[in-house]
């Protein structure tokens, strides 16, 4: 009998992804990956491997990229305060400056790198080239306690030059996108990357957007793994945030998806960095390994409502992971 290696089964394995290549050559993927990603060399390779494959099979890949762990890291070392209300990260001038280094320079130059190995042709951009997304700085918030929130140098979309990435994904380019941007005066904003990649799957009329962050899905306890959600709707999100299910880093990832699929995106899924080949599963596979996400489950096809995969058995059986 065959090893879970050989030949017999890696066949088996491209006849089922037939389908799926079939229906997406030639479509845009918007991925977002959050910066715990590429806190180490060989997962910001495995990332880059797996967007090289779709790639290559005529996917149009557009990756835009988290950072936030590693600026917050870096501002603990110059000691920089960093603050964050609901999830979202309030940026002050000192903030902003370290948010341009890590996010626009050693994560997204890390991620070129990558690709250059592995012989991906990518291409390093931020919301600040060529005006890919105008933004304005975010006004003060009045909040339901009286208080007021200002959030500093913190942007909101105004637009988004969606022809200055459609011409790098026709020149075969795959862009990779810090979230870094400015207003028409110059003056650089940080955005949420969750945000920015919700609006580029919406402009770009993308088949998907894949937010790859370090747990495996969507979880209706956030403490435990083994509560992972294979498929839900907006129904079932807004469910779960009157539960308290979703907090912190994902308010805004679940304001990002609903934007999304509002948009017209038929497909939002979240996936763990963690296992691996996990996009890739997520994509080629009925089960997948993540969470589905759609405009409503009565949608769905009853091949994609399948049973957790042996990858999310054994993930879950690792415990929770953050």
């Amino acid at each position: 009998m065959g090893s879970d290696h050989s030949p017999t089964v890696a066949i088996a394995a491209l006849r089922r992804a037939i389908p799926y290549l079939r229906l997406y050559k030639g479509k845009t993927f918007v991925v977002k990956a959050s910066g715990e990603v590429f806190a180490s060399p060989a997962s910001t390779r495995a990332l880059v491997e797996q967007l090289g494959i779709l790639h290559q099979l005529g996917i149009r890949i557009v990756l835009v990229h988290g950072g936030g762990a590693q600026a917050t890291e870096l501002a603990d070392k110059l000691g920089v305060e960093s603050r964050f209300v609901q999830g979202r990260r309030v940026t002050s001038e000192a903030m902003l400056e370290l948010m341009a280094m890590t996010l626009s320079g050693s994560i997204n130059t890390a991620v070129l790198a990558a690709a250059r190995a592995l012989k991906v042709p990518a291409i390093g951009v931020s919301g600040v080239d060529c005006g890919l997304v105008r933004a304005r700085k975010r006004p003060p918030k009045r909040e339901a306690d009286g208080s007021t929130t200002d959030w500093g140098m913190v942007g909101d979309i105004v637009s988004i030059n969606a022809p200055f990435i459609q011409k790098l994904l026709t020149d075969d380019m795959l862009p990779v996108v810090s979230p870094i941007s400015a207003d028409d005066e110059g003056q650089l904003l940080n955005l949420n990357a969750d945000v920015i990649a919700s609006r580029l799957a919406v402009e770009l009329h993308a088949e998907k957007l894949l937010l790859v962050t370090g747990v495996p899905g969507i979880l209706r306890n956030a403490k435990d793994a083994t509560s992972l959600i294979s498929y839900t709707d907006i129904k079932g999100l807004n469910t779960l945030q009157e539960q308290g299910s979703l907090s912190g880093g994902m308010l805004p990832k679940t304001a990002a998806i609903k934007d999304a699929l509002y948009g017209g995106v038929p497909r939002v899924h979240v996936v763990s960095f963690r296992v691996e080949d996990g996009l890739l599963t997520e994509v080629f596979t009925n089960e997948g390994c993540g969470t589905l996400v759609v405009l409503e489950t009565s949608a769905l096809l009853p091949e994609e409502m399948q049973p957790p995969s042996r990858i999310q058995t054994l993930l879950a059986s690792a415990g929770p992971t953050a």
